[in-house]
């Protein structure tokens, strides 16, 4: 069996999913032939022609990264997994039969209470882009709450709130809810490679409990490190990464991984910063 898939999305040469697909592949004899496709290098890039593209050259499926997820779950239009279309957003998508994914939520439920062990309780959020899709209603499926977002686009965070459940709150206003929260969230591209950046000011940093940056590339994003230096437990976009891709996997395979022989060997993926 060769497994035919790729990744779409923007600044995705850093990815170790092909790699991580690769070792999961190899313990039960799969095969993988895996294309990445960066979608800031293709003038006019269209998410519905390229899927319609990808399954007429018979592909198992693909996955989808920033800024596409959303796309991808209107694409999936009402093939979403049972318990995810409320959520709006998809990461994985397979073609026959035509079904969306959304393994950065289905990942987080797992991730979360494995690394940090605890109940979440109130907390801040930045960003309402596809991955707070996943990750907010995640959070309230965990107990979390109050939960506060806020975003540039004002309207995408109130469309979310209202969605989810969780409060939407200016940009300017977000300090309160940052010193009050028991966990913060980055669900932003800041701190990625080769954004840089943090949107939670280290200075309000110390009287919260945890922390969570989606992003992977690096690992230690000084959002990441400011957290870490004011005591608090950081569950990063890596610790994510390794849960999604064993899910995304069993997407594409029908295969569930044994989390106890896999984790291990997708530790060797994390970046070196």
């Amino acid at each position: 069996m060769t497994l035919l898939c790729g990744l779409i999305g923007e600044n995705i040469g850093n990815s170790r999913l092909s790699k991580a697909l690769d070792i999961m592949a190899a313990d039960v004899g799969i095969e993988v032939a895996f294309t990445s496709i960066d979608t800031l290098e293709i003038e006019g890039f269209d998410f519905d022609d390229q899927m319609d593209l990808l399954r007429s050259d018979g592909w198992t499926g693909v996955t989808v990264t920033h800024p596409w997820k959303t796309h991808a779950a209107t694409w999936a239009d009402g093939a979403m997994v049972p318990g995810t279309a409320h959520l709006g957003a998809a990461n994985t998508l397979i073609f026959d039969p035509v079904t969306g994914h959304n393994t950065d939520y289905t990942g987080f439920l797992s991730a979360f209470p494995n690394v940090l062990n605890r109940s979440p309780g109130s907390v801040a959020v930045a960003g309402a882009g596809g991955v707070a899709r996943a990750v907010i209603p995640a959070l309230i499926a965990l107990g979390a709450g109050p939960v506060h977002i806020w975003d540039l686009d004002a309207d995408m965070a109130h469309e979310l709130a209202a969605r989810t459940g969780a409060i939407a709150v200016d940009i300017a206003d977000s300090t309160d809810a940052i010193r009050d929260a028991d966990g913060l969230a980055n669900c932003t591209p800041l701190g990625m490679a080769p954004y840089g950046g943090t949107a939670f000011d280290p200075l309000l940093l110390g009287h919260q409990k945890w922390a969570f940056d989606a992003v992977y590339t690096p690992t230690d994003t000084p959002f990441a490190l400011a957290a870490k230096s004011a005591g608090l437990d950081v569950l990063t976009g890596f610790d994510l990464f390794r849960f999604m891709a064993m899910q995304s996997f069993e997407a594409y395979t029908g295969i569930t991984p044994d989390p106890v022989m896999t984790l291990p060997k997708l530790a060797a993926l994390r970046p070196r910063e």
